[in-house]
């Protein structure tokens, strides 16, 4: 029991550390005289996704040998697979949900091209990410080459989405600073910013320690531990902002919470889990970066066909997650 009371309290010392992050960096931005997208896109994206970058970075370079790879490996395919699953399944019940007070009930009124754009990266890029998992360890060179266009396609991506005049749908007040409430000083921010990384990495440190030491304990393999528990402490409570945007009927920034996200996780990251790893992924590994690709396209599809999405076939994503808890049980995945 102690180990889950440490898992626990580690997810709980990440969670508010990336929250103070996020605060201190939007005023960073503010401060720095960035603009608002490159804050959201750039600086608060970097933020939001610390916990589950640090967490693979950790388990790899400070984890207890295979159990460490495993557990970097999980949590690397976890994140993809609850966003495009879970997540998007949520969304989708909320639109249900709050349909009798939509205007447009529920019918998704989102960025078409937004949405296309970053599934259709996420397609692609998430796909070769799996793909190399499958290239021998003696062409290790070419694995290499593949991570490093990894990352060009993200900074590309990124210079894309901040070369181009994105709609807000609402502008927003800032939150108050955490660390300075009245001033908002540079210094203070900095402070804050630091801590709060801090916070992130010393989250990040005993949740690989106890995942590694429940894995022990109960006989499962740590790299289903990660898979599951990692992308739902780190993303999913992000996700209910999705939640909150679709009673409000702004859908693009619901969706594209949720779309913009998958983008980071399905290039950056696994080109960390190559960099770091020998990057051969399992048959449960591959099994679950199936589910992710599939629900993803189904998603695409509608998009490109109908030029808008609907509730049901946000909901869609539900079904696979079930798919892949299924496949956990019957294990499958391992």
């Amino acid at each position: 029991m102690g180990s889950i009371a440490i898992l626990v309290i580690s997810l709980g010392i990440i969670l508010i550390g990336a929250e103070v992050f996020v605060n201190g960096v939007e005023w960073l931005g503010k401060k720095l005289n960035l603009s608002e997208g490159a804050v959201g896109s750039v600086l608060a994206a970097v933020g939001t996704a610390l916990p589950e970058t640090l967490i693979p970075i950790i388990a790899i370079v400070f984890g207890a040998g295979q159990s460490g790879h495993d557990i970097g490996i999980g949590a690397i395919l976890g994140a993809p697979l609850m966003l495009s699953t879970l997540a998007m399944f949520i969304t989708g019940l909320a639109v249900v949900i709050f349909s009798r007070r939509r205007m447009h009930g529920a019918k998704v009124v989102a960025d078409y091209s937004t949405m296309s754009r970053d599934l259709g990266f996420f397609i692609i890029i998430y796909s070769a990410a799996v793909l190399t998992g499958l290239i021998p360890p003696q062409l290790r060179v070419w694995q290499l080459i593949v991570a490093g266009i990894m990352v060009l396609a993200y900074c590309f991506y990124i210079f894309v989405m901040l070369s181009q005049e994105r709609d807000i749908e609402a502008d927003h007040e800032m939150p108050v600073c955490y660390f300075d409430r009245k001033n908002a000083a540079l210094s203070r921010i900095i402070i804050q910013v630091l801590v709060a990384l801090g916070l992130i990495i010393l989250g990040a440190n005993l949740f690989v320690n106890s995942v590694q030491n429940v894995a022990t304990i109960y006989q499962v393999p740590a790299f289903v531990l990660a898979l599951i528990i990692t992308p739902i402490a780190t993303e999913l409570p992000e996700k209910f902002n999705s939640v909150i945007w679709v009673s409000r009927e702004k859908d693009t920034l619901a969706l594209g919470n949720i779309t913009g996200a998958m983008v980071f996780q399905s290039s950056l990251i696994p080109a960390l889990g190559i960099f770091l790893t020998s990057w051969q992924l399992n048959r449960g590994a591959l099994v679950s970066a199936m589910f992710a690709i599939i629900s993803a396209s189904v998603i695409y599809i509608e998009l490109r066909t109908k030029k808008h999405i609907s509730a049901p076939i946000l909901m869609v994503g539900g079904i696979f997650y079930v798919l892949f808890i299924i496949a956990v049980v019957q294990g499958i995945i391992r």
